[in-house]
């Protein structure tokens, strides 16, 4: 027995859902297929468990690509707004955080279930625990062997994410299928994942792990202005995650914290107003006291504030806020955010995500070499690509 639809999506994540929606809208009958046990699970832990569901500030800007025009046609023709309004549709309480970050209010699991009602609305069949054996071309489309028997399609979506947080079942299937169709693939590598020191400098920094604050991470000409952390295993936080999609291994990055403020003239200030106070203790008006002593201990600038000249203020200064740090690597696909790299720009059609070589043959979302910043802007890509190949599809 063969289940026949003229729409298969492999995946039921933000992309796969939304392009399901869509073809279903337009009177397609769609089955979504997934190994997982509920949809969304990706969805369901982001944000802390509230969703950063998009960004209303996301342009091509925004997003890494070997091409990066691109994203530009799928972004143009779903917009954040375009999906604020269907989470505002469906009565979905939502705020602003800073940068342009939407969250939900209560839960993430109101955009999930708002996109199963979707869905279901739309007239889409959803099977989840469902194991993908194997996918081959037919006449006039594709055929599925699954753990429930096979499925043919006129249309294929394939919708299975990158390599990113493998425990929550993520694999790098979406790659095997580019290859069986001969596709070409940008190299895949972690990203928004937290960086690793080596086990010299990690030792030196443990007294600050569990220390937060502002900083600017720089990297060549990129730099990103939100909040590091000192962890355990070594740098993470929202300005790390973000440079992270940029450095390379064997790269230098430059740490700057407090950005908006002259540490120098802070500390020239604080000698003159006081000379009898230690360095430590000016520095500690703008650090977190434990990051002040390690700082001021590892420039070797003891003693009061008097006694000290503009060249070792200068030093102290530029230790927090010229820090030049070479990450020894990243805790990789574990604990990413997103994969970076995949299915070649080049081999898909931008207005609808379709193979040029395959017709009837999709790939969507974090699968292909398209990837946000942290913040939302991952999520309006998968929105977005999902949109645009279900009114293809």
């Amino acid at each position: 027995m063969v289940g026949r639809y003229d729409v298969i999506v492999l995946g039921a994540g933000a992309a796969g859902m939304m392009c399901a929606i869509r073809a279903g809208q337009r009177g397609r009958s769609v089955i979504v297929l997934d190994h997982a046990s509920a949809p969304g699970e990706k969805i369901r832990i982001s944000g802390g468990g509230r969703c950063n569901f998009t960004n209303i500030n996301a342009g091509p800007k925004n997003f890494l690509s070997s091409n990066p025009h691109f994203a530009k046609s799928a972004l143009a023709r779903f917009t954040p707004r375009d999906f604020l309004g269907m989470v505002e549709s469906h009565g979905i309480a939502w705020h602003e955080k800073a940068l342009g970050q939407l969250f939900c209010d209560n839960s993430a699991k109101d955009i999930i279930r708002m996109l199963s009602d979707e869905m279901r609305e739309a007239g889409v069949e959803l099977r989840l625990r469902v194991e993908i054996a194997s996918v081959e071309p037919i006449a006039g489309g594709y055929r599925i062997a699954t753990s429930d028997g096979l499925f043919e399609a006129s249309s294929l979506v394939v919708a299975t994410g990158g390599k990113s947080i493998p425990k929550m079942g993520a694999s790098g299937f979406a790659y095997r299928i580019g290859e069986q169709f001969g596709l070409p693939q940008v190299e895949t590598r972690p990203g928004l994942v937290p960086l690793t020191l080596d086990p010299q400098l990690l030792q030196r920094l443990a007294p600050l792990s569990g220390i937060a604050a502002p900083a600017e991470i720089r990297h060549g000409k990129t730099a990103f202005r939100e909040a590091l952390l000192f962890t355990h295993r070594g740098l993470s936080g929202p300005a790390i995650l973000q440079i992270s999609s940029y450095w390379r291994e064997g790269d230098e990055i430059t740490v700057v914290i407090e950005p908006d403020i002259d540490v120098f003239a802070g500390l020239k200030a604080a000698r003159q107003a006081n000379g009898r106070q230690s360095a430590q203790t000016a520095l500690a008006e703008v650090l977190p006291k434990r990051l002040a002593q390690h700082i001021a201990e590892s420039e070797g600038v003891n003693g009061n504030l008097a006694d000290q000249s503009d060249k070792r203020l200068q030093g102290l200064a530029a230790a927090v806020q010229a820090w030049p740090v070479k990450p020894s690597g990243s805790e990789g696909y574990r604990t990413a955010e997103v994969t970076l790299g995949g299915i070649d720009t080049a081999c898909l059609d931008s207005k609808t995500m379709e193979v040029k070589t395959a017709p009837g043959l999709y790939f969507i979302g974090e699968c292909v070499d398209v990837t946000g910043w942290l913040g939302g802007y991952n999520f309006q890509w998968a929105w977005a690509s999902g949109h645009v190949a279900g009114q293809a599809a």
